[in-house]
């Protein structure tokens, strides 16, 4: 059970005078069922002494049992992420000869480098390959993102997830892009990332030593990908966050680009540190990976506590 005090969040910043739930942009619009239905994936795991009767609304609900605490000034960084669909083969092929791995059961092995990995061959020969990728960008990028779909020639397809890092610090490539003045800040994204690696090639990847490990998931076509909680992520729903400053299972509203919604704090990423930082959980395939790749905006985040907990 996740132990989510006002303690806590005050450690982060954060702004405790009281909030109305009224004050919230869009509040009264928003889809309290959809938020609800994502609080409740992962609600045994850490709030499991708030039920909501069958007599009372989704909103009565957050409205009754929570309390809101926005977290510093308020001022964030929001970004989106997704599931990509990408074509592989279970085979190496020429067309397809980039492996990705599951986690080595050796402890030294986990522990090698992106360049070890990557550019050394280091894991070569030890039965790991998942499956083989079309280039070293969809391997790195399914990597960013942590999960996908593996689409196969014969219609088949199998999902992928996080098993394991590596333990080298994560080394964002768009932010070198920038720093070299390829883009500036403002204009960087993934889909502009991915053009400049295949036009100008890969070897700017090693300079992120940080290298995910893959396992095979077994889910329904129709669910989303497992976050970090072990449970499947909502679209447009589970935001991922630093930890250190929100607790997990924490519903999180965001205030964006003049619109206001419920979330809830379900996954981490490395990319994704401190206390006003949220990753929207946009969905899946080639759509969902255009606006996961154009959210790069200015965000409000405000806590909800529970009364119980912060009282």
């Amino acid at each position: 059970m996740t132990d989510v005090s006002l303690k806590d969040t005050e450690k982060a910043g954060s702004d405790t005078r009281p909030l109305s739930f009224d004050a919230l942009r869009d509040w009264s619009n928003d889809d309290h069922a959809a938020a609800w239905a994502c609080f409740e994936n992962t609600r045994d795991l850490c709030y499991p002494f708030l039920r909501k009767a069958n007599d009372i609304s989704a909103r009565e609900f957050f409205e009754t049992h929570f309390t809101l605490h926005r977290l510093g000034a308020g001022n964030g960084h929001l970004t989106g992420y997704y599931e990509p669909e990408i074509p592989a083969s279970l085979i190496r092929t020429d067309e397809y000869p980039c492996p990705i791995y599951a986690c080595p059961p050796d402890a030294a092995a986990q522990a090698l480098t992106r360049a070890a990995i990557v550019q050394d061959g280091a894991l070569d020969g030890l039965g790991l390959e998942i499956a083989w990728l079309r280039d070293p960008v969809d391997a790195f990028f399914l990597q960013v993102q942590g999960s996908g779909r593996l689409m196969f020639a014969d219609d088949q397809s199998i999902r992928v997830g996080f098993a394991a890092k590596n333990g080298h610090p994560y080394v964002s490539i768009g932010a070198e892009l920038v720093r070299k003045g390829v883009f500036s800040a403002g204009e960087v994204s993934a889909d502009k990332v991915k053009e400049w690696l295949r036009s100008n090639g890969t070897d700017l990847l090693l300079l992120n030593p940080s290298f995910v490990f893959l396992k095979v998931l077994d889910l329904p076509q129709d669910s989303g990908p497992l976050g970090t909680m072990d449970r499947p992520v909502t679209a447009d729903r589970t935001l991922a966050v630093d930890p250190a400053h929100i607790p997990l299972g924490t519903p999180v509203w965001i205030e964006f680009e003049g619109q206001g919604r419920l979330c809830v704090a379900q996954d981490i990423g490395s990319a994704i540190k401190g206390p006003n930082r949220g990753d929207l959980y946009c969905g899946t395939g080639a759509d969902a990976g255009l606006r996961a790749g154009s959210l790069n905006t200015e965000v409000t985040m405000t806590l909800l506590l529970p009364r119980e907990a912060s009282t």
